[in-house]
């Protein structure tokens, strides 16, 4: 049975755990994989094939491996690092696979003319990219890096393996030192769902209305 002061006793715990530990590790760690898939991206379409290989080969390891398993590889290599440290870093890489896939469908999308115009001008290699292709790429990607973004969010629980104390992790502590699982972890995902519904509809909106341009 659902019992009110175990909930409202609980609340506080999770919302301080939120707020110090699963929005940093999401947004720090978006942040890195936003950057870091951006510079994937560039390094597979620009860079002679002796490098381009092993960094795609790489991507897809991290990516078609386990989240927790490259937590629990990351924090026994780095044993002197600090949990959150590792945690953000673990996210930041996973996920910039997924956001360096994001970043490729996006530069793939721009018209080769405009690939052709920019040799034409003699434009350096760097202002092609920064002024020509970034701007267009960004805003095709712009909803699905939000997407990978509330991914990670969803995500930052199987940093339990590693022993960080984010949201679920306090949920769980509470519930085996209180015997009280149901109000922590149904508090829990009502916080998971107040944070990122919103920013779902949010990315959606953006979507429709990058389109339009």
């Amino acid at each position: 049975m659902w019992d009110m002061q175990s909930a409202l006793e609980v609340l506080p715990r999770l919302l301080e755990a939120f707020a110090t530990k699963t929005l940093v590790l999401t947004v720090l760690g978006s942040l890195i994989a936003a950057v870091l898939g951006l510079v994937w991206t560039v390094l597979v379409r620009e860079t002679p094939r002796v490098i381009s290989a092993p960094v795609a080969w790489l991507l897809d390891v991290i990516r078609m491996t386990p989240l927790p398993m490259q937590a629990f590889l990351i924090f026994h290599l780095f044993v002197d690092l600090d949990l959150l440290t590792i945690g953000i870093v673990v996210l930041g890489i996973h996920y910039s696979t997924y956001m360096a896939e994001s970043y490729r469908a996006g530069v793939e999308s721009i018209r080769a003319g405009q690939w052709e115009a920019a040799t034409a001008l003699s434009l350096p290699k760097s202002r092609t990219w920064r002024a020509v292709i970034l701007p267009q790429a960004l805003r095709a990607t712009l909803p699905s890096l939000g997407n990978w973004a509330i991914a990670m969010f969803k995500d930052t629980p199987f940093l339990i393996v590693i022993g960080v104390g984010e949201m679920v992790t306090a949920a769980r502590v509470y519930g085996g030192n209180e015997f009280r699982y149901v109000e922590a972890m149904t508090i829990a995902g009502l916080i998971f769902l107040a944070a990122s519904y919103p920013t779902a509809i949010l990315m959606r909106r953006l979507e429709v209305r990058l389109a339009r341009y």
